[in-house]
């Protein structure tokens, strides 16, 4: 009587650890990673003379070349203030960052500034291109 032996192969690799991993890996840079809110248009901001560097966070409102608004990268038309004091009020005073194209008319900027200093909503500061070395 002849008895056949099993072919013994080795077990396939468990693919779930390695989509396990996969997936921790993306939900972590998802969590890390800083998102910010770009304007629906193009926004070339100008260059700095002096200065100092922007902390992070906040309520971005964008300016475009025309003078449309933008706020957390929502086009916003009369309703503008209303989504920014939403969007500071949720975590209390904050950051606003004014982003506003480098040829935009001043009589676009400045009352916005205006609105948004006298609101008290936090901090305003208006993004700029650093000077290049």
């Amino acid at each position: 009587m002849r008895l056949q032996r099993k072919d013994h192969r080795p077990a396939p690799e468990p693919v779930i650890a390695l989509v396990d991993v996969v997936f921790f890996l993306l939900v972590f840079f998802l969590l890390v990673a800083r998102l910010d809110a770009s304007a629906p248009f193009e926004v070339i901001p100008p260059v700095a003379r002096s200065g100092q560097d922007m902390p992070g966070g906040g309520v971005t409102v964008s300016i475009a070349r025309d003078g449309a608004l933008a706020v957390n990268g929502n086009p916003a038309g009369e309703e503008w203030f209303e989504r920014v004091d939403d969007a500071a009020r949720q975590d209390g005073p904050q950051l606003i960052r004014i982003n506003a194209h480098r040829d935009v008319a001043v009589r676009h900027v400045l009352p916005l500034v205006s609105v948004l200093e006298g609101a008290g909503l936090g901090e305003v500061v208006i993004v700029v291109t650093p000077p290049e070395p």
